[in-house]
């Protein structure tokens, strides 16, 4: 009998998490740069001192409206300081305010729709007819609302913003959760008597992750438009805070004879808004898996 060589099986292992990230990133020049950009923006804000050639307060003796030169690459304003490090230092409060409006909205919005979609009854019906009461308003009127109450300043815009945006997040908890309770693993873990709060932590919350991930990415950009608007019109950031929608009301006066002094920090708010729109889509379809590529 002639010997048979024994031929050795080639086993090919899936490609790991991050490499299919790439993968996918490299079929999608447009999303590689708008996450380039937003990460450089979080280090940008990060080494904002480092960065920024003048301080964001510091008043230039002899130097007020001057143009975009090499000194003063966006050029200065009124009172004499460098718009380039505003805003540098601008995107530092614009962070702030996305991350603190998109967690004050995700935490009470996710509780509200668990509550409702998982109680039911006149649970239920109370606080989704709050949802609706809310959601009646344009964001931006509601939060003006809420300011209203609040006084105008920085923490309450952020926190009118946030509370604005809690029917969104609500009524995406609650249509996750309604979907899920029904499902036989929720019976089968109340059988064996797991407490309610058990059966939200393991079986329900896991379920609404991918959904309110891509919620917060999209409601991030809202968030930022939103504040600045507030700003804009005098109920967010007081000056001499260099915010973006702050800077934008300060140079309406000077739009014809300084247009510099509202053009970079309204390109600044768009860069940003527009790479959390693109991010948000992508993760749409890349956690959804009826949209999968």
């Amino acid at each position: 009998m002639s010997a048979v060589a024994a031929v050795p099986m080639q086993v090919v292992s899936p490609p790991g998490t991050w490499r299919l990230l790439f993968t996918r990133l490299r079929r999608r020049p447009v999303v590689a740069a708008a996450l380039v950009g937003l990460v450089g923006l979080v280090v940008l804000a990060a080494a904002a001192p480092l960065v920024s050639p003048y301080d964001p307060y510091e008043l230039i003796p002899g130097e007020t409206l001057r143009p975009p030169t090499s000194r003063f690459f966006f050029g200065t304003d009124d009172l004499g300081r460098d718009i380039f490090s505003r805003v540098i230092y601008g995107t530092r409060i614009s962070l702030q305010i996305g991350v603190v409006t998109v967690s004050i909205a995700l935490i009470l919005g996710t509780a509200v729709g668990l509550a409702a979609g998982y109680y039911g009854g006149r649970i239920d019906s109370g606080l989704m007819a709050v949802m609706e009461v809310m959601l009646a308003f344009p964001q931006i009127l509601l939060a003006m609302g809420i300011l209203a109450m609040l006084g105008p300043s920085l923490i309450n815009a952020m926190i009118a913003v946030g509370l604005s945006a809690v029917p969104v997040y609500a009524r995406t908890a609650r249509s996750v959760t309604l979907g899920v309770k029904g499902m036989d693993y929720i019976e089968a873990a109340r059988a064996v008597g797991a407490v309610d709060l058990r059966i939200v932590a393991r079986h329900v919350l896991p379920n609404m992750i991918p959904s309110i991930i891509v919620l917060a990415t999209a409601g991030m950009g809202i968030s930022l438009l939103v504040a600045a608007g507030l700003s804009y019109l005098g109920l967010g950031a007081q000056p001499p805070l260099p915010e973006w929608g702050s800077m934008l009301s300060a140079a309406r006066a000077y739009l014809r004879n300084a247009w510099w002094i509202a053009t970079f920090p309204g390109m600044a708010i768009m860069v940003v808004v527009l790479c959390l729109n693109i991010c948000g889509d992508w993760l749409r379809d890349l956690l959804d898996p009826r949209l999968r590529a």
